[in-house]
């Protein structure tokens, strides 16, 4: 049985992922706010290198996968767009990068990051944001959403999910994570009923957005089906999966983007992909 990392434990698609670890053998170690082996403040700089550490302790530097799902939706607050950069993205990076030693000591591990299908589906994501995020500058994020105020949440969140995603993608092929047998993936779930949407369901502003936004399954997903699909990509069945990202969201991607995806390479993109070819060679050899 493997030894797992787990955040965002205590609630939601991150509980319902701890129990199934637990369910089939697996020790795990759980890290939240609150009610977890690790209790941490993943807004913090501190709080996430404590979060690491502690985590590196507690699985004496062996690491069989991690499952970041702790993230914060886009509530109204004056202080949420921070709060959503720190938790969503660094609260993710942060945390990979302190556990990669750990996860490549056992040779096989496997990661799942919690993305979201606002990805794909969300309009008025900044570029710049997402850009400042990848760059690792929180600051030069937040203030492209300064002009956007009632909307800033919103786009801090699309922002911090989209530049986790593709975090993880470029990492998931560099030399010291694929060759250590760290595979890096991440699942993108749309509207799953949690704790975190049933109070969004409450308030009738963002009640009434949630409700007209497409599902064409209908109704909103269960978090022990989710939970499902991220075992499913912690076990063998990921070992040739990597930098994949799982959308499961009753359809609304494909309602926004049916022909969207997949999509060839475009002539003008030519050089680049003959570019990216030669630095695989030099890599490989």
């Amino acid at each position: 049985m493997g030894v797992y990392a787990v955040t965002g434990s205590a609630s939601g698609m991150g509980a319902a992922v701890v129990q199934r670890l637990i369910d089939a053998g697996h020790r795990v170690i759980t890290v939240d706010i609150a009610q977890a082996d690790v209790v941490a403040d993943l807004s913090t700089a501190g709080g996430r290198r404590d979060a690491a550490e502690k985590v590196l302790a507690a699985c004496g530097g062996r690491l069989d996968g991690a499952v970041l799902a702790a993230g914060l939706g886009p509530s109204p607050g004056r202080d949420r767009p921070r709060l959503i950069t720190q938790v969503n993205y660094f609260g993710v990076v942060d945390l990979l990068e302190g556990w990669r030693e750990a996860l490549a000591a056992t040779g096989n591990a496997k990661v799942v990051v919690f993305s979201s299908n606002s990805t794909t589906t969300m309009p008025m994501v900044p570029n710049r944001a997402i850009a400042a995020l990848l760059d690792g500058d929180a600051e030069r994020a937040l203030r492209a959403y300064r002009p956007f105020a009632k909307m800033a949440p919103t786009m801090a969140y699309g922002a911090s999910k989209v530049a986790v995603t593709h975090w993880m993608r470029r990492r998931s092929v560099e030399p010291e994570w694929v060759r250590a047998g760290i595979r890096l993936n991440a699942i993108a779930p749309g509207a799953v009923l949690t704790p975190l949407l049933e109070k969004q369901l409450a308030t009738p502003g963002e009640a009434r957005a949630i409700k007209s936004f497409p599902v064409p399954a209908g109704g909103y997903g269960d978090a022990g089906l989710l939970a499902d699909w991220v075992v499913h990509m912690l076990g063998p069945a990921a070992d040739f999966m990597v930098g994949s990202v799982v959308i499961v969201d009753g359809g609304s991607d494909a309602w926004f983007r049916a022909d969207d995806w997949p999509r060839p390479v475009p002539g003008r993109r030519l050089v680049g992909y003959l570019r990216r070819m030669r630095e695989f060679k030099k890599v490989r050899s």
